[in-house]
């Protein structure tokens, strides 16, 4: 559904939002979180992970071709 360079700018954001809350649970460490985004299909979804939790992303032809910045 999204790029990888997207998914890693969407996991930027949530830690920075997170980071925000200033939570006293919350590791002082990048933050572990997975977020799963439904799509308008069923077929149509993507998780995001922490950037730290993924060394070495799959990337996906399609999704990397909708990207509008990778064109």
């Amino acid at each position: 559904m999204f790029s990888v360079k997207q998914k890693r700018q969407i996991a930027d954001e949530i830690q920075k939002i997170l980071r925000n809350t200033n939570h006293p649970e919350l590791s002082s460490g990048e933050i572990r979180f997975h977020l799963f985004v439904s799509g308008k299909e069923d077929w149509s979804y993507a998780d995001i992970y922490n950037n730290g939790a993924v060394i070495d992303p799959d990337s996906n032809p399609w999704n990397e071709s909708q990207d509008p910045t990778n064109r």
